[in-house]
């Protein structure tokens, strides 16, 4: 069975910066896509970055040019860097490996003054 296991989270400025890590039980992110979700109070859980096993990249409109998603195969490690933060960003981030039905516990991230 897969475990996702996210970290990284925390409460930021706006404006700040955080980088967001998905550790992955097994050798799985080499072979699958890997996607990271979100979800605030009230709202429905979004997409917001994926990474294909060949290494494209895609983002949601409200995070394109401040998110950046990555990945290291050797340490079976998914990453969600985050630039430029707004209050809106506000949420519990997930990760998941979709074909596998896989989710993380999620990493709370907060951006407030």
């Amino acid at each position: 069975q897969v475990q996702l296991v996210e970290s990284g989270g925390g409460l930021v400025q706006p404006g700040g910066s955080l980088r967001l890590s998905c550790a992955a039980s097994g050798s799985i992110v080499s072979f699958y896509g890997m996607d990271w979700y979100r979800q605030a109070p009230g709202k429905q859980r979004e997409l917001v970055a994926s990474i294909t096993s060949g290494g494209s990249t895609d983002y949601a409109d409200s995070v394109k040019g401040r998110f950046s998603i990555s990945r290291n195969n050797a340490k079976n490690m998914v990453y969600l860097q985050m630039n430029s933060l707004k209050p809106e960003d506000t949420a519990v981030y997930y990760c998941s490996v979709a074909p596998l039905g896989a989710w993380g516990q999620g990493t709370q991230v907060t951006v407030s003054s």
